[in-house]
């Protein structure tokens, strides 16, 4: 039933923690209350990404550690001096606050905020790998009434892809396209493309279930990255057979990176979306003989989360393909992160609360 009033909660709720290299762990931790400008989401569904496997898998992260940011659910509780959310909502965590003030923020590019480490610094994030999360209520987007929340959890890396597309300039183009990586963001550019009718989409993706995920998506081409032409830095100005308007990098990888360079027509756009540790070597004499563009493409546009939601409620992408068909319980996180690593799952994974929260553990020897 919606909640009308603000009811008590429980005062621990479960929450799945980074316990190590490579695993996570669900713990009992006391549930979030209500502050001043700030309401408790009772979490629906929360999305893996790529962040978490950093986190969880590369050992990013510190032990303890709740991550979780793409996430779905509905308003339990309302702090005082919120305006504009009741019990009951239905919403997705959106974007951070900004200044609102500075040049980027009044160029329409909130990501770019030069307050934005200063705002950041005082909001604390709990993560949604749980029951119960506290949000800033700034950074609440309602979710539409005829679009479930386990399919609106996919709104925020949705506004990712969306960015991306408009950064590139892709819509002012007629030559081919490729994607490197058909990772979650990967897979949204490439069903967005479709949806919009381009033609001449190549993905190139290494792995197996996001290769056919590709495919099922709509893909004109599927290569491994071994398909791909490369020229040396002898060969600033050579031309690949198969080349293309614009790139997009999604992966990360640094020889991903380094390769998508010659994949590019002669003033092709080069956006670089997936972000790794190992950075590139890029030939500036290819760059400047081709006059090759590159440009970065970080989280959102200002409408980013309203654009996102309403395409997924316009129901014109195939979530059901683009999410993986199980939920995955908050003490299966570890085994589905593994199968994403492994390539063994292609989709978005989705993980869900447990019904019922863990007994604290003793620290008496048994």
């Amino acid at each position: 039933m919606t909640p009308t009033a603000n009811t008590e909660l429980p005062s621990h709720h479960a929450v799945g923690a980074i316990a190590g290299v490579g695993r996570m762990a669900v713990e009992q931790r006391p549930t979030p209350t209500s502050r001043p400008g700030r309401v408790i989401v009772e979490v629906s569904h929360c999305g893996v990404c790529g962040t978490d496997l950093h986190m969880v898998m590369e050992g990013w992260g510190q032990p303890g550690r709740v991550g979780g940011h793409e996430y779905s659910g509905v308003v339990v509780e309302v702090g005082d001096d919120v305006v504009g959310w009741t019990l009951g909502d239905r919403i997705v965590c959106g974007p951070d606050p900004t200044c609102g003030t500075c040049d980027a923020c009044r160029r329409d590019q909130p990501t770019q905020c030069a307050r934005r480490e200063e705002i950041a610094s005082g909001l604390k994030f709990d993560g949604a790998f749980a029951q119960f999360v506290s949000v800033d209520a700034r950074s609440l987007r309602r979710v539409p009434l005829d679009l479930s929340l386990r399919v609106a959890a996919l709104a925020e890396p949705l506004a990712i892809a969306l960015h991306a597309l408009n950064r590139s300039g892709v819509r002012e183009r007629t030559s081919p396209i490729m994607i490197m990586g058909a990772g979650p963001i990967g897979a949204l550019i490439l069903a967005l493309l479709v949806a919009e009718g381009r033609p001449d989409i190549t993905v190139c993706e290494p792995g197996l279930a996001r290769a056919n995920l590709a495919r099922d998506l709509g893909a004109s081409d599927v290569i491994h990255p071994t398909d791909l032409t490369t020229f040396s830095i002898a060969e600033p100005d050579r031309i690949a057979p198969q080349a293309v308007g614009v790139v997009f990098e999604c992966s990360g990888k640094r020889s991903a990176m380094e390769a998508s360079l010659s994949q590019l027509d002669r003033g092709g756009m080069l956006v670089l979306v997936g972000s790794g540790i190992e950075p590139p070597s890029f030939d500036p004499n290819r760059i400047i003989l081709c006059e090759l563009n590159i440009c970065g493409a970080f989280n959102y546009d200002a409408d980013g989360f309203e654009q996102a939601l309403a395409w997924l409620a316009s129901g014109r992408l195939p979530t059901d393909r683009l999410i993986e068909p199980d939920d995955v319980p908050l003490d299966q996180l570890t085994d589905a992160m593994s199968q994403l690593v492994a390539g063994i799952r292609g989709g978005k994974v989705l993980a869900v609360p447990l019904a019922s929260i863990p007994e604290p553990r003793s620290n008496e020897a048994t």
